[in-house]
């Protein structure tokens, strides 16, 4: 582990979340590693988390299951019990440490309440920290890296979790903070999440069933959820609920109208905090908190923060805060609750963004700005004129520009360049508060827009998703504060599968010092990271071609989980022990003039505590639901919960539990049987890729996959392979080879198949398809954790009779795992899958020292091919 001194805090929990994952995530909820492990490959769909994605879910969990939810000040204190690795890690300098006396709970109370000693050593980020009275933490991840999807993600598994476990210490609510229009549009994304892909079936189903989205509407006094009720998520604008007082301006109402407008707007934003305030277990997401966590930490924070306090005061159980940011910075100090960050480097490195480097343009240009629009509108047509995406979008560009009156003065330059061209200006699209063209706007991302350039006032940066936007300009000084340079600069970075193109950053001289001290202050990056930071990974899009392939008919062990034969034991259950009835108080008032103050409800007496009666069930419908639970006769089940209640006609709702967990325990009476059964299994599943409609009318199958850089020579596409394929292999395209062996095997085989073709009805190169969802050619074996996984080998040749040819290419260098480690649990469990079928399966494994197969290791796949 790196040196505490050096190391981040989320550098830390990084290392320890990913020992616990290798360790199989050992905790009291087992569940929490089904979830995960199906959310890395999940089983339906083509959708799945990305990297940064599941680094961050890894680690909420770690902080929430083995941590046990800390407060980030008393994880600081866990991590680094050494003081000087403490203050170290919390920014605070040794001269900071000194005043205050070498004592650690003098600097925070130092840090809390003496201004001027946190203003002189810089120490505001980390007065917010101490300042909260609840778990709170920051998931920093840069644009484009998926925030809205990770917010789903973990609201979904917490109450998947919940489901699993009532009895847990899990969400079971979820309030989605937007601190704006623009961002609450992009949020509903979340309705959008395929979190079939992100939970298992089992946890999927009850999920579906019981998850409630709600988003606030203009208009509406309160908010349509259930008092008390449970597994809503509610999106809302921070506008809308806080508690903070809204202003009122119109030149249209009086005074005093303008008083009773706010106090109608107050007592709605009340209304619906109350909702809020009623729901338990309760979690708070805060999506793009740097409006409110850093960057206004004077100003917005404060409104926001009073309004997640009453949630922790007034909630039943407020469970943690969640914050998602691209920036975690504040004046180039890291936020303290900071436990995951992905930057902009890193996405770009990661194939999430496009790449920048060597294309970010700084001008000086004085007071010619005329020239300056004039060079940038030639040099994006001259660069992207011909560049689209793959679905045919062509490339866009977005000018920003500090004023309207600016956009007006220079309009008239751009649309000479254009003509100049031969372009037609109506290609512009000018939006702003004198020009309000939303409906153009919002179409501008898409494919049918006319527009290929946007000048923009005050709109297009965060929440406007635009994957065709490949450049952007800003046009004079941008004075704007709260990282609008920043934002609008790096609009264009968003990236999509199948895209080489770079983007390009115009600018100023003076915006590109405001951009270079944004990136610093917020990403902790400079203009120098993103010019040398290289895409370490690309994505494209692969495409069923033969989408008509016969199935594999092959006998096969199918486990099903059965009840054994009924035995002798008799249930006995017990009546399990009451808790206590429930206490309410009633307190009495009386309407009265007080002196001190202006309330006139005076309590009149002691509060009195009323003892509840608890909620019953019948024991008709108690022996009911107990009985279709676990399976179990209900008259049986009746009898005996009538001699545990002596002939009492109700029992308690809070023995249901307890009564449950008895049956449990003596009725666990199944077992795993294995049988071998003939079965079709479908080489490629349709319904496993997105489908869509072609140009031509016709229906195609897609999906997206990604791939490390030094693989790209690996990707085989069937226009560049034609003349060696002919009409064998490819049913996608392309082909994504993991190394070169296995290009090389399949190379060698399509030249000798296509000598001898009479008897071959295809090879498939079917190892990058490691999904259920895609393919039914996997084969399951156990594990080294004695856990069930599955496995695709890497070909598959197939002849006109039906028999079939497995092959797996490894390198020499793994053939001690491929035999003695995991790989040997694979390499049995195919073999007793061939010795169940030896009329039409033979399987070989092929090691290779090299980069190419050696001829004569094909030999028996060659011979198969020749067979008469």
């Amino acid at each position: 582990m790196a040196d505490a001194l050096t190391t981040p805090l989320y550098h830390r929990l990084n290392e320890l979340a990913t020992q616990w994952e290798d360790d199989g995530f050992p905790c009291e909820y087992s569940t929490v590693a089904e979830i995960i492990q199906w959310a890395r490959l999940p089983e339906l769909g083509s959708f799945r988390l990305r990297a940064p994605q599941l680094r961050a879910l890894v680690i909420y969990w770690y902080l929430r299951l083995v941590k046990s939810t800390p407060h980030v000040v008393e994880l600081y204190r866990e991590l680094l019990p050494r003081k000087a690795d403490l203050v170290k890690a919390l920014g605070v300098s040794s001269e900071a440490f000194e005043r205050a006396d070498y004592d650690i709970d003098a600097l925070f109370d130092h840090v809390k309440n003496d201004d001027p000693f946190t203003s002189k050593f810089h120490l505001e980020a980390l007065r917010e920290s101490l300042a909260l009275a609840y778990p709170s933490y920051v998931l920093a991840l840069a644009m484009g890296a998926g925030k809205t999807a990770l917010i789903g993600a973990i609201s979904a598994t917490e109450f998947a979790m919940s489901l699993d476990y009532p009895d847990g210490p899990f969400v079971q609510n979820a309030l989605v903070f937007a601190p704006g229009k623009t961002i609450i549009e992009s949020l509903r994304q979340l309705a959008q999440v395929p979190y079939q892909c992100i939970l298992p079936p089992r946890l999927y189903k009850p999920f579906a069933a019981s998850v409630k989205l709600t988003f606030t509407r203009d208009g509406e006094k309160d908010i349509p959820v259930i008092r008390g009720s449970s597994f809503n998520v509610v999106v809302t604008n921070t506008e809308k609920i806080r508690i903070q007082k809204q202003t009122i301006r119109s030149r249209n109402l009086s005074q005093m109208q303008l008083i009773e407008r706010e106090k109608q707007e107050q007592e709605i934003a009340n209304l619906r905090l109350q909702a809020i305030a009623s729901l338990p277990h309760l979690a708070v997401f805060s999506d793009e908190a740097h409006h409110t966590y850093g960057q206004a930490l004077a100003s917005e924070l404060k409104k926001v923060r009073k309004t997640v306090d009453y949630l922790h005061e007034n909630s039943p159980n407020l469970i943690c805060v969640v914050n998602t940011t691209g920036t975690p910075y504040y004046q180039r100090q890291l936020l303290r609750d900071v436990v995951v960050w992905y930057g902009l480097s890193e996405g770009i490195r990661d194939g999430i963004l496009k790449e920048v480097a060597g294309s970010i343009q700084a001008f000086s240009f004085d007071d010619n700005v005329e020239a300056y629009v004039a060079h940038v509108v030639g040099d994006f047509f001259a660069d992207y004129g011909n560049v689209t995406l793959p679905d045919g979008t062509p490339a866009k560009l977005a000018m920003y520009f500090p004023q309207t009156d600016d956009v007006r003065a220079l309009r008239s330059a751009i649309e000479s360049k254009l003509a100049e061209l031969g372009l037609s200006p109506t290609i512009i699209l000018e939006h702003h508060t004198r020009n309000d063209n939303k409906a153009d706007f919002d179409r501008f991302k898409f494919k049918d827009s006319p527009h290929r350039i946007a000048l923009l006032v005050d709109r297009g940066v965060e929440g406007w998703d635009v994957p065709a936007l490949f450049a952007c300009a800003l046009a004079r000084r941008l004075h704007s504060s709260n990282n609008f340079v920043l934002q609008a600069a790096c609009r264009c970075l968003r990236q999509v599968p199948g895209n080489t193109a770079k983007a390009r950053i115009y600018l100023s001289m003076d915006n590109r010092s405001i951009l270079d001290r944004q990136l610093q202050e917020t990403y902790g990056e400079t203009i120098a990271d993103l010019n040398s930071s290289e895409s370490r990974s690309l994505r494209t899009t692969i495409r069923l071609e033969k989408l008509n392939i016969p199935p594999l008919v092959v006998k096969q062990v199918v486990r099903t989980v059965v009840r054994r034969e009924a035995d002798d034991r008799e249930l006995r259950l017990a009546k399990p022990e009451d808790t206590g009835q429930a206490a309410i108080k009633k307190y009495t008032y009386t309407v009265a003039e007080q002196k001190a103050t202006y309330e006139v409800l005076r309590q009149v007496g002691d509060s009195v505590e009323i003892m509840a009666e608890p909620d019953v069930l019948g024991l008709y419908s108690a022996a009911s639901e107990l009985a279709s639970v676990y399976r179990l006769d209900y008259w049986v089940l009746y009898d005996e919960l009538c001699r545990v209640y002596a002939g009492a006609k109700d029992i308690p709702k809070a023995h249901l539990a307890e009564l449950a967990a008895q049956i449990e325990n003596q009725m666990r009476n199944y077992e795993v049987r294995e049988e071998v059964t003939e079965v079709a299994l479908a080489l490629v599943r349709k319904e496993g890729f997105d489908k869509s409609t072609g140009e031509d009318g016709a229906e195609c199958y897609t999906a997206e996959i990604s791939y490390p850089v030094d693989r790209a020579r690996l990707l085989a596409s069937w226009d560049a392979w034609k003349d060696k394929a002919k009409t064998f292999g490819f049913h996608y395209d392309p082909y994504n080879f993991d190394s070169s062996p296995e290009m090389s095997f399949f190379e060698q085989l399509l030249e000798h198949i296509n000598v001898h073709p009479a008897e071959i009805e295809d090879i498939y190169f079917t190892g990058a398809l490691t999904s259920s969802g895609k393919t039914d050619f996997y084969i399951e074996y156990r594990a080294l954790d004695d856990t069930w996984h599955t496995y695709t080998p890497d070909f598959l040749i197939r002849r006109k009779d039906g028999r079939c040819y497995i092959v797996e290419v490894k390198r020499e260098h793994d053939r001690t795992h491929a035999i003695d480690g995991e790989g040997g649990r694979k390499d049995l469990a195919i073999q007793k899958w061939v010795g169940l079928n030896p009329d039409k399966l033979k399987y070989e494994l092929i090691f290779v020292k090299g980069d190419a197969v050696a001829h004569d290791e094909t030999k028996d796949c060659r011979e198969f091919v020749e067979e008469a």
